[in-house]
């Protein structure tokens, strides 16, 4: 790792805030396409049942 000097605090920092965003952004996006294939189930069976 290269020397960063008074900024290795600073550097550093924002990498672990970008690597914690782009983890929680992956986790969110899993999670809501969860949700979205489940309510596109329920619609689909919906729309079974009365066609």
């Amino acid at each position: 790792m290269p020397d960063l000097g008074k900024y290795e605090v600073t550097v550093l920092s924002a990498y672990g805030a970008a690597i914690f965003l782009i983890v929680a952004l992956v986790i969110w996006t899993w999670w809501r396409g969860a949700r979205m294939r489940k309510l596109l189930r329920a619609a689909e069976a919906r729309s079974a049942q009365h066609g």
